[in-house]
């Protein structure tokens, strides 16, 4: 190239330069945004049967109710056990919500035992329950379906509770009320693809699942059932539960731990829950420490849920 052509070259080159910068700038990428996480918004709720306190025994349902709600809950799920009349009047009276109602019958009497009238007891709880629920204005009651031992079989078990909760899913349809089934210790539904199998054989909207995350524990992952039960879950049970105090001090002192400190992985528990759009209530049934006043047991606790929900 001689020293003309150059120039001539070097000219348009130089032309094009602001054409060429303008374009760049206009194909390169934006940069991404800062992620923000909005934050959970799920109500927090309190296991009634679960302040057992001596001075708490000493209040009335409505001085109970409104401990809970100086300490931040906004909800309560007591007992089908309790007089429905006082439970309302303690409602209205500290605007705390019931969103759940605890079958009161399911373990003395349940629905996968080899009498039929011991059956029919624990079937009429059931309905007794459910009306409770429509009552409180609760979606939901919390059922253990039944109980495999030595006497009754696996499949025993599946088929009589199945058969009895079909009974009750006219009622329970009719009322707008969930039957929620909870994962509990009772050696039956022992997998999350078995719940799912049980929960789906009604083929009824209205019966679903109550997931307690702390009962999981002991033998595997609350994430993995979450992520296969889906949105077959309509309550949260909050719990905790400590593997170095199974094996050290025995099974059910595995429960004896403070929230956040055992072996319930909460970031990954709320993630599973968001990842199949969970956004309903927690509800707190957690083994309480001595030392504390109630006030400042339920603070405490109150402030914990907080903390998950922040994960």
């Amino acid at each position: 190239m001689n020293r003309r052509s150059f120039l001539s070259s070097t000219a348009a080159l130089a032309a094009t330069a602001p054409f060429a910068s303008s374009l760049s700038a206009q194909s390169a990428p934006a940069a991404a945004p800062t992620a923000t996480k909005a934050p959970r918004k799920n109500p927090k709720g309190f296991m009634f049967a679960t302040l057992t306190s001596e001075t708490s025994k000493k209040l009335s349902l409505r001085e109970k109710f409104q401990l809970l709600r100086d300490a931040g809950f906004t909800g309560v799920e007591p007992s089908s056990a309790m007089n429905q009349a006082e439970v309302l009047a303690a409602r209205d009276a500290t605007g705390l919500q019931i969103p759940s109602v605890c079958i009161a019958t399911h373990w003395a009497k349940p629905l996968s035992d080899p009498n039929p009238a011991t059956r029919q007891i624990g079937l009429d709880g059931l309905l007794h329950g459910l009306r409770d629920a429509k009552a409180y204005g609760a979606s939901s009651v919390l059922l253990v379906p039944g109980t495999v031992t030595k006497q009754v079989s696996y499949t025993e078990a599946f088929t009589r509770s199945a058969a009895e909760i079909k009974k009750a899913v006219p009622l329970a349809e009719e009322l707008g009320v969930v039957i929620a089934i909870e994962n509990v210790w009772n050696q039956f539904l022992l997998s999350p693809r078995e719940a799912v199998e049980f929960t789906d054989s009604f083929k009824s909207p209205f019966v679903k699942w109550h997931f307690d995350v702390g009962n999981v524990v002991n033998s595997g992952f609350p994430e993995h059932w979450i992520r296969t039960l889906g949105p077959r879950i309509v309550k949260i049970h909050v719990k905790e539960f400590s593997r170095k105090l199974r094996d050290t001090k025995g099974l059910r002192d595995g429960f004896k731990v403070d929230l956040m400190e055992g072996d319930s992985d909460w970031p990954a528990v709320m993630g599973a829950l968001d990842s199949v759009g969970y956004n309903g209530w927690l509800i707190t049934e957690q083994w309480r420490a001595d030392g504390l006043t109630d006030q400042a047991y339920l603070e405490k606790l109150s402030a914990k849920l907080d903390a998950i929900l922040a994960v």
